[in-house]
């Protein structure tokens, strides 16, 4: 992908990550289809954040997807309150911030995986998947050395419970955004022709 191309898919990817974090996700029951019944809306208990990485990953490669995160993340640093509870160095202490800096691999691993060889679901599938993978990896290593550490000391966190909170009971949401975005991106790059 030419530089140009990657550079405009980072600056995407920059406002969907900081969109995303702030649009909850949700499905629609199919039951709809075969009962004649109202459309029913549930939760997935996420937002589109991790999707915006996901997709930039699939769309601009692995270097926009590296870039828009390197760049959320300082923004969110030192500007910006684009995180999900505010924003600022202090941020550092959250338990939460591990995925932020997951997002980073996460989204290069996905756009890696995404381009070596023609666009097709599965592939797009799976280079969402091991993104999502990536992410969880780094937000538990964080998790494990900020407790190690006693960095978490005034959120009264005990680790098993910080895991089943920001890996465990998000997944499923996350994986059902993963799987529309495997779909989207599929379909997005086909009409774009690459």
């Amino acid at each position: 992908m030419t530089p140009p191309l990657e550079l405009l898919w980072a600056i995407i990817g920059v406002l969907l990550t900081i969109g995303g974090t702030f649009l909850e996700a949700f499905a629609a029951d199919p039951s709809w289809l075969w009962e004649q019944q109202e459309i029913s809306v549930y939760s997935l208990g996420v937002t589109y954040q991790i999707g915006a990485v996901l997709l930039v990953g699939c769309m601009g490669g692995k270097n926009a997807a590296a870039i828009s995160q390197i760049a959320y993340v300082v923004l969110g640093l030192t500007v910006l309150p684009v995180f999900s509870e505010g924003g600022g160095i202090g941020y550092l202490q959250e338990p939460t911030f591990g995925y932020l800096l997951g997002f980073i691999p996460g989204g290069w691993i996905c756009g890696m995986l995404a381009f070596k060889a023609a666009p097709k679901l599965e592939l797009l599938a799976f280079s969402c998947f091991c993104g999502l993978l990536m992410i969880h990896g780094v937000g538990l290593t964080y998790l494990i050395v900020n407790y190690l550490l006693e960095g978490f000391a005034t959120q009264n966190l005990v680790l098993t419970e910080a895991i089943q909170k920001y890996s465990l009971y998000p997944l499923p949401g996350q994986l059902g955004v993963t799987c529309a975005i495997s779909v989207l991106s599929y379909v997005l790059r086909g009409l774009m022709f690459y």
